[in-house]
């Protein structure tokens, strides 16, 4: 029998393995083909003892959102992207058909008291605080699918925000 729990222990370890690939390789995946939007912030500036320096993000177009009872927790918000990728809010429905050429869907997982589009945070290296001070937007490059990766913050003109650490 203890022959059986070491390939049960390796499968599954292979199986973890296989499943954690497969979700980097889909967020690059995302990064590298997504639809990149700008969606308007409301940015709270906590700090972490564990995390250092970090931006909570909250998008401005969810204020809006009406959660009452007939709110559905998931779904897909449906913004028309303008001039400089900067998006508009328009609607939210169950799925994400039927959208005009310059609409994107942009999968939401929320409830009565939260919304989540996208990351919920933006880390950055202690000491840079000022230089996303300025952030106006946050931009995430949004798969076909609806599913949507942080890439960064973005200034009034839609400008990236790129610190002296960046790499690109």
């Amino acid at each position: 029998m203890k022959g059986y729990k070491k390939i049960i222990f390796v499968l599954n370890l292979l199986l973890f393995f296989v499943v954690f690939n497969w979700m980097i390789a889909q967020k690059e995946s995302t990064i590298e083909h997504g639809t990149l939007v700008l969606l308007d912030l409301y940015p709270l500036d906590p700090r972490s003892l564990m995390q250092g320096d970090y931006m909570r993000l909250r998008y401005e177009m969810t204020r809006s959102w009406d959660r009452g009872d007939d709110f559905v927790s998931r779904g897909y918000c449906i913004v028309k992207k303008g001039a400089n990728n900067i998006a508009s809010y328009e609607r939210l429905q169950r799925d994400n058909r039927n959208l005009a050429e310059d609409e994107v869907a942009i999968k939401y997982y929320g409830s009565s008291g939260t919304v989540k589009i996208g990351a919920e945070s933006f880390l950055f290296e202690e000491g840079q605080a000022s230089t996303y001070e300025r952030a106006e937007y946050g931009g995430l490059k949004v798969a076909a699918n609806g599913s949507a990766v942080l890439v960064g913050l973005y200034d009034k003109t839609g400008q990236k925000i790129i610190n002296n650490y960046d790499i690109e």
